[in-house]
């Protein structure tokens, strides 16, 4: 694949006259039928001379939607991989692209964007890198910045919404979509932009870019959030959340409580040694400002989720996310924490977060973290949130299979503290055979495999059975509950219901040690072969 063949003819030859024009012949009109093409603030674009427009990215179709909007080609990179096929190639460059190595300095893709530039034309520049379905907008790279400040071309922020809607594959569905189009900004020349200085401008451009979309109606980013419950996991999630930009309030269950982490800036009894953000404001839980927030955490036991939804869900705007970090099971049915958040909160967006995430370590060294919910724009408007405070963050719509499997690596972690006096064969044994018998609970209830294989399932179990000063007490609770629901399943679970007899005081610790890794019964003596 030669990439400057294309570059070059962008550089040189510009577009091929007769087939840009027929393609936008035909598609102008199709735009304004089929996909009911909204056009706002148009005349804010100069229609000569170099310009560059900066837009988001939703869809394969927004060069094109955007180009509706000038009477003049427009030149905008398309990734390296569709040029590949000579054919497509050639259409392509022929309707004004040219390559761009994704996730590289592609000093090629800036000295043609510059050459169009330098002769007078017009690029389109997608700062965010990739395309981005669905959520908020991603942050921007700060190549448009450079490409602004070495060029001198005024910037003109554009907003597409609903172009990722229309197409399902390649297949074309009717859907609105609308632009709306900002007045330029221009900035002073430079011969060579640091990477600083085209950070700062781009931090200047793509706000108004934001500002245009936020206008459009387009999802906004988390900017407020709440959190109830001052231990550790909610504290260290409160400084996540405030270091990832957000404003937050952190809500203690005393006025005491309160007063004491304000005047020593830091959770002395929980979370030691992490200062508490400026952005961080330390309240009583009755006091959080729900109506405001649009993110609300409860970092409370799975015993107290009932008794924080009944007390802070009336005051909760009906269309906030809202993430339970419980890892248990909420009694006396064994409701998973996000049904019952639904149950309280039917408007509410809820996810769950698993994965190996102490606080301190979380804060200090970031975390690989695991975030569902079945709603997507809510698991990426929290995503883009954690990932700014520094978190590795797998997405997945798999919200059972992630609160079981937190469920369950607190179950097996007790298992092998339970066992460990046996030895750590019996320890092993345990705690694998607890965590193999609610896998198959999960895959009963819908949950994926692969889920309780990956971070949430034996990345958090590692974590757990490591830190060993982490509290039983979800685990104590959940396990009856667990019995319970492996029977009514009618799932083999000699593991899980030994323990549960364990914690209820029906069988010695040693004897039900003992007995995980006593041979199941109908199993005879294997002869070796004279």
């Amino acid at each position: 694949m030669d990439l400057a063949v294309h570059h070059r003819r962008a550089r040189e030859r510009g577009v091929n006259p007769i087939l840009y024009w027929l393609v936008r012949a035909v598609f102008q009109p199709f735009f304004h039928l089929y996909f009911r093409l909204s056009r706002i603030g148009r005349e804010h674009i100069p229609q000569d001379g170099p310009v560059i427009l900066a837009a988001n990215h939703r869809s394969f179709l927004d060069p094109f939607v955007i180009g509706s909007c000038l009477r003049r080609p427009v030149y905008y990179v398309a990734k390296e991989e569709l040029f590949r096929h000579r054919m497509v190639g050639w259409f392509l460059g022929s309707l004004g692209a040219f390559p761009v190595a994704r996730g590289t300095g592609d000093g090629d893709m800036v000295a043609t964007a510059k050459a169009i530039l330098d002769r007078g034309d017009c690029v389109v520049i997608f700062p965010e890198g990739t395309r981005v379905r669905p959520g908020p907008l991603r942050a921007a790279r700060r190549g448009v910045g450079r490409l602004a400040l070495e060029t001198g071309a005024p910037v003109v922020p554009v907003s597409v919404i609903g172009s990722e809607a229309v197409h399902r594959g390649w297949r074309i569905r009717p859907h609105k979509v609308r632009i709306r189009v900002g007045r330029p900004l221009t900035f002073p020349q430079v011969e060579a932009a640091s990477p600083q200085l085209a950070q700062a401008v781009t931090d200047r451009i793509w706000p108004c870019v934001e500002l245009q979309w936020e206008w459009l109606g387009g999802v906004t980013p988390h900017r407020r959030a709440a959190v109830v419950g001052a231990g550790a996991l909610g504290t260290g999630l409160a400084v996540a959340l405030a270091r990832a930009g957000l404003r937050v309030q952190l809500g203690c269950r005393t006025a005491e409580q309160a007063a004491a982490l304000s005047a020593a800036g830091e959770n002395t009894a929980r979370l030691p040694g992490v200062p508490l953000p400026h952005d961080l404001d330390v309240v009583l839980a009755a006091e959080l400002d729900l109506a405001a927030a649009d993110l609300l955490v409860l970092a409370v036991p799975s015993r107290e989720l009932p008794a924080a939804l009944a007390e802070h869900a009336p005051r909760a705007r009906p269309d906030l996310a809202v993430l339970a970090t419980a890892q248990g099971l909420v009694a006396p049915h064994g409701t998973r924490p996000s049904a019952a958040v639904a149950e309280r909160l039917p408007g509410a967006a809820t996810l769950a977060l698993a994965g190996p995430a102490q606080p301190a370590d979380l804060l200090g060294h970031g975390a690989s973290l695991v975030l569902a919910g079945e709603d997507r724009t809510a698991v990426r408007r929290f995503a883009d949130v954690l990932a700014a405070a520094g978190c590795d963050v797998h997405e997945t719509s798999d919200l059972v299979g992630v609160e079981l499997a937190g469920v369950a690596s607190s179950a097996a972690s007790l298992a092998a503290a339970a066992a460990a006096p046996t030895g750590p064969n019996a320890a092993g044994a345990a705690a694998g055979k607890v965590f193999s018998e609610l896998a198959a609970y999960s895959r009963a209830c819908g949950g994926r495999p692969e889920t309780f294989a990956g971070l949430a399932g034996t990345g958090d179990l590692v974590a757990t059975v490591l830190a060993a000063d982490r509290p039983a007490a979800e685990a104590l609770d959940a396990v009856p509950l667990l019995a319970g629901l492996l029977a009514e399943a009618e799932l083999p679970a000699p593991a899980v219901i030994g323990l549960a007899d364990l914690v209820a005081g029906r069988v010695e610790a040693d004897e039900w040690a003992a007995g995980i890794t006593r041979p199941a019964r109908g199993r005879s003596r294997v002869r070796a072969a004279a």
